[in-house]
């Protein structure tokens, strides 16, 4: 399919991901663009609802999200944001929290983990692991029934895919997993990555200068920056891949989609003709948004 008209406008707006050239920044920069989302009125509504709390797992700040006023258990789904592990926080993610506590009915769990380059690898992947396993080891206190499941866009989508694969090890049952255009392979060798390498948002260059802050010196290889590397699928819970057509991202994720298939894991892959990468978090620039939330929803819910 050719280029959506959304994604065409937004591409004519926004051209780059960070829209400067990544030799230009330096660690006082990188805090200065943090401090300013330009995006923020494209994110959405902070829809008000019953419960929205700021907690603490194991020293890791969450913000905690519910949109019934009952105080029964329910499913939890912790979010993981996006943002090369570099930019991105709870509070720049807050709408997108929100809208899926109301679209499952679920707790969520929203997971400010810690940045790059103050915070290297493997440091966002522990942060991430540590607020899961709290889930599971303090089901009162996040009002959680028993049923976990793992949601991330981009880096975020790279952390859930990590974090399953530990749940597995440590024998924990996890229900579902989402990966939204995930970051799932380090070597960047992808068709993909030569295709869309340049003028559709998300360069290649930019996503290597992302790699760069948060795993330099790292082994590509290793599966907590690369699940794609992972030795065994096997016994990965169930699995909802979402992909963008024009996006660097988007061979990584439909072959881990394709691995877990071969490995016996249910998965259901769906890719988005004519997206470009970041449409799932600004549903006021691309329609989509709201079609693969809901598509994610339903997917959550039959898992949940």
């Amino acid at each position: 399919m050719s280029l959506h008209p959304q994604a065409r406008a937004y591409i004519a707006a926004y051209p780059s991901d960070l829209g400067v050239d990544p030799a230009t920044l330096d660690l006082e920069r990188i805090r200065e663009m943090r401090a300013v989302d330009g995006l923020a009125a494209q994110r959405g509504p902070l829809t008000q609802l019953p419960s929205v709390r700021d907690e603490t797992a194991e020293g890791v700040p969450i913000r905690i999200y519910r949109a019934d006023r009952g105080d029964e258990p329910l499913p939890v789904v912790v979010y993981f944001h996006g943002g090369g592990f570099v930019f991105g926080s709870v509070k720049r993610n807050d709408a997108l929290g929100r809208d899926l506590a109301i679209r499952t009915g679920a707790v969520v769990v929203s997971v400010d983990y810690r940045l790059a380059p103050e915070h290297p690898f493997p440091a966002a992947a522990d942060d991430a692991w540590t607020v899961v396993r709290d889930v599971f080891a303090r089901p009162a206190f996040y009002q959680c029934d028993g049923k976990v499941a793992v949601i991330g866009d981009s880096a975020g989508g790279n952390l859930a895919a990590v974090a399953a694969w530990q749940a597995r090890d440590a024998g924990l049952r996890m229900a579902h997993q989402v990966l939204v255009y995930p970051m799932l392979d380090a070597l960047m060798d992808t068709p993909s990555y030569r295709e869309f390498a340049e003028g559709y948002g998300l360069d290649a260059a930019e996503s290597a200068w992302f790699l760069r802050q948060y795993a330099a010196g790292a082994d590509p290889g290793d599966p907590r920056l690369s699940p794609l590397r992972l030795a065994s699928c096997a016994g990965l819970p169930p699995a909802t891949v979402v992909t963008a057509e024009y996006d660097v991202l988007r061979d990584e994720g439909e072959r881990y989609a394709a691995r877990l298939a071969e490995e016996g894991v249910p998965v259901e892959l769906r890719r988005f003709d004519g997206a470009v990468h970041s449409f799932f978090a600004l549903p006021r620039l691309f329609d989509q948004a709201a079609e693969a939330r809901e598509y994610i929803a339903a997917r959550l819910k039959e898992s949940l």
